[in-house]
């Protein structure tokens, strides 16, 4: 069974709304054989990604870049699994209350080192989660876990 890992930094209330609207298009009852596992950023390991099929990555905009624990996440994994992810399908969701553009910009340039394969449009959200934007979350979980099937 394919696994999909969530890597996220969840650290307000609007990154939580994110992040479960997320989660319930991943585990959505209509994408069946797919295991989700969940971790928050600083805890997640080389060896976490190293066993997933499929990474989706969240983290809130600050000053313009990804947080802190999303970089150290990166920090902590990027060579232990540089040469065995190639090609592995990402995505990722971002929440801003000024810009996301730096945080996604920083995110791709790092998955695109890692030779991650971006399968969905980033979800950007800035302000408070609206319908449209829980929406996007809740199909950018469907659609990574759905890419993991074949």
């Amino acid at each position: 069974m394919p696994t999909l890992l969530i890597v996220h930094h969840t650290p307000s209330p609007a990154t939580s709304e994110l992040f479960d609207a997320v989660l319930r298009g991943a585990t959505d009852p209509e994408i069946t054989g797919v295991d989700v596992v969940r971790r928050a950023a600083l805890a997640a390991t080389a060896s976490d990604v190293l066993a997933a099929d499929g990474i989706l990555l969240g983290t809130p905009a600050n000053i313009g870049y990804m947080s802190g624990a999303l970089k150290h996440f990166f920090d902590q994994i990027y060579y232990p699994v540089l040469d065995d992810t190639h090609g592995r399908p990402y995505g990722l969701y971002v929440h801003g209350n000024l810009g996301t553009e730096g945080a996604v910009k920083a995110v791709e340039s790092i998955a695109d080192g890692l030779g991650w394969r971006r399968v969905a449009a980033p979800v950007e959200v800035t302000g408070s989660p609206d319908k449209a934007a829980l929406e996007a979350c809740w199909e950018l979980g469907a659609t990574v876990a759905a890419t993991l099937l074949g």
